[in-house]
């Protein structure tokens, strides 16, 4: 029996969603996009699941695109087809997960894998994993997102010298540059992506979420635009503040903060 493209491993209030296609490298074909978006779609609906832990089974995270069946012309879609069903994917059902969703880097992570990587909220990264944009190299542009997201987590000089030249980063200079959040021993990589995604799970759900979509948010307005915008969000929650539970909140945080 052949085994799932995708598999998901719920542990509430987290999952783990695993590219499973290694002997291609995880590399995305149809079958493959259709089953992230599904799977997104899917944990969303779960209201156990606050948190989605993405990586890939094998030894990549994700060679990009299925070349080989789109060569093959199997699908009948056009470029354009394909980008709109990838921005689709990245956009609607990872990027707009209303918890976070961190990207486990477990190792390539290449163009469309790449733009997998960068739709989630964090990156982990494993020693000796690599990101590589090698759109210029095959000789087709990106469609889901790397030339705007990339520039806007690392600066435009670095992103134009990645993406200009096609040059592997290593998972050192990803952290370096403020790709990756971290870099970790392969063995530990799940556990450090785990235990981050509990430590966000322990706060206020409601705000946990309203804080990513505020974030996401202003993240692309004028700085003036979102100083506005975070000030009539900021009106707008009080009026649902309840002093009382915020001061038992607040003192079980400072007693979090002596023990650690």
């Amino acid at each position: 029996m052949q085994e799932p493209v995708l598999q998901i491993d719920r542990e509430a209030p987290i999952a783990i969603v695993t590219l499973n296609r290694p002997d291609q490298m995880n590399a995305l074909n149809a079958e493959l996009r259709i089953a992230i978006a599904s799977a997104f779609a899917e944990l969303e609906a779960d209201k156990e699941i606050r948190a989605v832990i993405l990586t890939g089974a094998g030894r990549a995270f994700c060679a990009g695109m299925d070349l080989k069946e789109i060569g093959g012309g199997s699908e009948g879609q056009t470029g354009y087809d394909l980008s709109v069903a990838g921005q689709d994917a990245m956009r609607v059902n990872i990027a707009n997960f209303s918890g976070p969703v961190i990207a486990a880097v477990n190792g390539a992570a290449a163009t469309a894998g790449f733009e997998l990587a960068l739709a989630c909220d964090m990156i982990f990264v494993a020693k000796g994993a690599k990101f590589l944009d090698t759109h210029a190299r095959v000789g087709i542009v990106p469609g889901w997102g790397l030339s705007q997201r990339l520039p806007r987590l690392i600066g435009i000089n670095r992103a134009k010298e990645i993406s200009l030249s096609g040059n592997a980063l290593s998972a050192e200079r990803a952290a370096e540059w403020g790709l990756a959040n971290r870099v970790c021993e392969p063995e530990s990589l799940l556990d450090e992506a785990r235990a981050l995604a509990i430590d966000i799970c322990g706060c206020v759900p409601e705000i946990m979420e309203q804080l990513k979509t505020m974030i996401d948010t202003g993240y692309s307005m004028l700085f003036d635009d979102a100083m506005e915008y975070e000030l009539q969000t900021g009106i707008e929650s009080s009026k649902k503040i309840d002093s009382a539970e915020i001061g038992k909140r607040r003192s079980a945080v400072m007693e979090r903060g002596r023990n650690q």
